[in-house]
């Protein structure tokens, strides 16, 4: 078994996309490719984006995108009638369950919403909100429609505190992911939010040492010109896709640009780094559920949002 770690190693920071747009057909030999689109790197939330294509030492950061996570997987979210707030019922096979106390909640995606919004309106960002500002990896997500179509997607392996890594990475994955066009007002009602946190980070012991459905993995390996790359899957992915571990490891390979043909002794040299996550989604229509008694006649042009934090 894989040696556990309770945090990601000490590395700088790394914003990494969680999906992507195109759901691949693998086969099960190792010299198949996908339609995985190269990637770029995000800058800060004020800054110009950089390419990178996933070597290291880049300003320490770098976009991994992923696969898109089908609604299926989305964690179901109901209204408590008395006091406007979501919560995630429990799944006995999804990240939400009744044995664990889980740290993400809806009021984070209402958070994520909040500072989409008032970026978009040009209202003052939200206060600060109520929930814990423990710092976590963590990835935000926009699908948008009723089959959920994947607007933007990008994350942080690096633990952040929740109140300034939610604002930063719910503007970076709305408007800069080099994937999609930036999102606009437009859109908003067609959304749906995704916050993941990511825990129980474990070095694996080979590239077999992990559980689909289960673990989310992130690889490091050497590429045909001694290019040092990364690429993960959040732990959805290879169970969305019906991938089992080689397809899974073959497909985050070619993902992070490996072109030679992959043998099993290649995949042998992988580093592989095993973590879980915990996952919540909300539709736009929840978050002005949640939000109503910020808004006047029905209006989406209300007051800022930020006044129902304390």
């Amino acid at each position: 078994m894989g040696k556990r770690r309770c945090v990601p190693p000490l590395e700088p920071k790394l914003a990494a996309g969680c999906c992507g747009v195109k759901k691949p057909k693998l086969s099960g030999s190792g010299t198949h490719s996908h339609g995985n689109q190269a990637t770029t790197v995000p800058g800060s939330s004020s800054g110009p984006l950089q390419n990178h294509q996933h070597a290291d030492g880049s300003n320490g950061r770098e976009n991994i995108s992923d696969l898109t996570l089908g609604p299926a997987n989305s964690p179901i979210t109901r209204m408590n009638p008395t006091s406007g707030a979501l919560s995630p019922l429990s799944r006995a096979n999804g990240t939400a369950n009744s044995t664990k106390n889980l740290v993400v909640t809806a009021e984070m995606c209402c958070y994520c919403f909040d500072v989409l919004y008032c970026h978009l309106y040009g209202f003052p960002q939200p206060r600060l909100p109520r929930f814990t500002n423990d710092p976590y990896p963590l990835f935000v997500t926009w699908k948008t429609g009723r089959d959920k179509r994947l607007r933007g997607c990008i994350g942080t392996f690096s633990a952040m505190n929740l109140h300034s890594g939610l604002r930063e990475y719910t503007l970076t994955s709305a408007l800069k992911d080099s994937r999609f066009p930036p999102l606009t007002r437009e859109e908003l009602p067609k959304l749906f939010c995704s916050v993941s946190l990511l825990t129980n980070f474990e070095d694996a012991s080979d590239y077999l040492d992990w559980e689909v459905g289960i673990h989310g993995i992130r690889i490091e390996f050497i590429n045909e010109k001694g290019v040092k790359r990364t690429a993960t899957y959040l732990p959805e992915v290879a169970k969305e896709q019906d991938w089992d571990q080689i397809q899974t490891i073959d497909s985050l390979l070619r993902k992070g640009g490996f072109k030679a043909p992959i043998t099993n002794d290649f995949r042998k040299t992988i580093k592989l780094t095993r973590y879980r996550s915990e996952k919540v989604t909300i539709s736009y229509a929840e978050y002005m559920a949640s939000r109503q008694h910020c808004f006047q006649n029905g209006t989406l042009h209300a007051p800022p949002l930020y006044n129902h934090y304390s």
